[in-house]
């Protein structure tokens, strides 16, 4: 079985979207050709509650691909796959097509 994590609070599982290194043909590719660092929402929390106790909800979604700091988060290794925890506040935007 595997296992599921749901993240607390405010706070978002981030997979992050690694760049080819190779093109289809086989030539490899300066690291400066990467892509911005991003990610790809597994799970977000609940949200947090403010002053007056009104949930403030995470402001993005399961699915979404999201722009993500250099630094910062949290690795955590879940079965094979590594995956981040950031804090909502921490997400610098959501990247569309």
């Amino acid at each position: 079985m595997a296992k599921r994590l749901i993240p607390s609070l405010n706070r978002v599982l981030v997979e992050k979207i690694v760049p080819p290194t190779k093109t289809t043909a086989g030539i490899l590719l300066p690291e400066k050709t990467n892509q911005l660092n991003s990610g790809k929402v597994v799970a977000v929390g609940p949200g947090t509650r403010d002053k007056s106790g009104n949930l403030l909800e995470v402001s993005v979604k399961e699915g979404e691909t999201v722009l993500l700091p250099d630094y910062g988060g949290t690795q955590v290794k879940l079965g094979d796959k590594e995956y981040h925890l950031y804090r909502d506040d921490d997400i610098l935007g959501t990247l569309h097509d």
